[in-house]
């Protein structure tokens, strides 16, 4: 197959990404607060139109603490924040605190594990919605794949704090965070864009 073939099919097939290509930092991201996360991440920050998939071995390592920042900015921007099926209660002090307008926060409550899905999809194309955070038990990767194409069609960063590891899917960016004595540790497994692996502990 010639150069030529293969940069056509590259190009037109919007589920194959290429690891190490310059185009990367053509897609939008946000930053993340921390500029040495930044500089770890292709294109400078977590991806707008994207899912974002953060493992840890329990709830409240600060996990959270990760996107605080970036709430903060896209809520200025009034753009909508959406817990999708907290395993909590969202504590609305700390958020404000944090510089969250609590105006652009939306707390979904689904039933039903399978109106997550679908209540995700809404959300993220909605364009209004800046960010969805939501904690499944397990996704497909069909299904992460529509989260994907519903986070494109919105700008939106979709967020994903599964109990159990998905497949390898078509996340934008996969993350494990783990609690130390000097912050928390965050390796970064999967990114859209480099094949790169990198670690650093963050002083949260």
């Amino acid at each position: 197959m010639s150069t030529g073939a293969l940069e056509h099919i590259l190009r037109s097939q919007a589920g194959v990404w290429r690891g190490l290509h310059a185009d990367n930092q053509s897609w939008p991201v946000i930053a993340t607060g921390f500029p040495a996360l930044d500089a770890l991440l292709p294109g400078g920050g977590w991806p707008l139109g994207g899912v974002l998939e953060i493992l840890s071995t329990c709830l409240g390592v600060g996990e959270l603490k990760l996107l605080l920042p970036a709430m903060a900015y896209l809520t200025q921007a009034k753009r909508w924040i959406a817990w999708v099926a907290p395993p909590q209660q969202v504590y609305a002090p700390a958020l404000a605190q944090a510089g969250i307008d609590l105006a652009y926060v939306l707390i979904v409550d689904c039933p039903h594990e399978a109106d997550i899905p679908w209540s995700l999809e809404k959300l993220l194309r909605s364009g209004r919605c800046g960010m969805t955070l939501t904690w499944p038990r397990r996704l497909s990767d069909h299904q992460i794949r529509r989260l994907q194409l519903a986070a494109e069609a919105g700008s939106a960063l979709a967020v994903l704090f599964p109990k159990q590891r998905n497949g390898a899917g078509y996340t934008a960016l996969r993350l494990e965070v783990r609690p130390t004595e000097t912050g928390l540790a965050l390796h970064i497994l999967k990114a859209r864009g480099s094949l790169q692996r990198a670690s650093i502990i963050l002083p949260l």
